[in-house]
């Protein structure tokens, strides 16, 4: 079988709220052969899944206000051999842990250029160990993260324990809830 011939027999559902990021990866999947469709809430994303049974996710980690992690569980148990790749604006070492241990295969920020999502679809975990040692070698940094971004990751992880409830998470961290949501409203601070 050729790759043309692939890219055709694989379907790729793409859950993501933000509608011009969804018709931009819309259309660039669909110029490189593949047969591609967009959700845009949790709703359509498990009705698409039901009919189309895709064989790949792109699933935003946020959507309109509800975690994707939630969704991974049910998108496996629709299709065990579905291969999920989680994109988000808001990357934490915290939820990557999750989605990987939900089922995803991969997780990126964004902004993702096409081949870089597309490679992550053929990423395994059950990857050749001299492979993974060097790959794994190469992402670890030798410099302790910022304290920005452990501040970052710390909220992140107590927002998660908290289910997403601002309020709650802003009492935890004794912290105003304004305050919280400005934070969270940033861009993640760099490594």
């Amino acid at each position: 079988m050729t790759n043309s011939g692939t890219a055709m027999n694989q379907s790729i559902l793409i859950i993501e709220d933000d509608d011009t990021f969804s018709a931009t990866l819309l259309r660039a999947l669909k110029r490189r052969g593949h047969v591609a469709e967009a959700a845009k809430t949790v709703a359509e994303a498990i009705e698409l899944a039901q009919s189309a049974v895709p064989s790949r996710v792109v699933l935003d980690l946020n959507l309109v206000g509800e975690s994707g992690l939630g969704l991974i569980p049910r998108l496996l148990e629709i299709n065990p051999a579905c291969r999920i790749v989680v994109l988000t604006g808001y990357a934490s070492i915290s939820t990557a842990v999750d989605a990987i241990k939900l089922g995803a295969v991969q997780y990126l920020a964004k902004p993702v250029d096409i081949d870089t999502l597309l490679r992550a679809f053929g990423h395994t975990l059950q990857a050749d160990e001299n492979t993974a040692a060097t790959s794994t070698a190469a992402a670890v940094s030798p410099l302790p993260m910022s304290v920005d971004r452990m501040e970052w990751e710390h909220i992140q992880r107590v927002l998660r324990e908290h289910k997403g409830n601002i309020s709650s998470t802003a009492r935890a961290l004794n912290m105003h809830r304004r305050t919280l949501q400005r934070k969270l409203l940033k861009r993640p601070a760099k490594q």
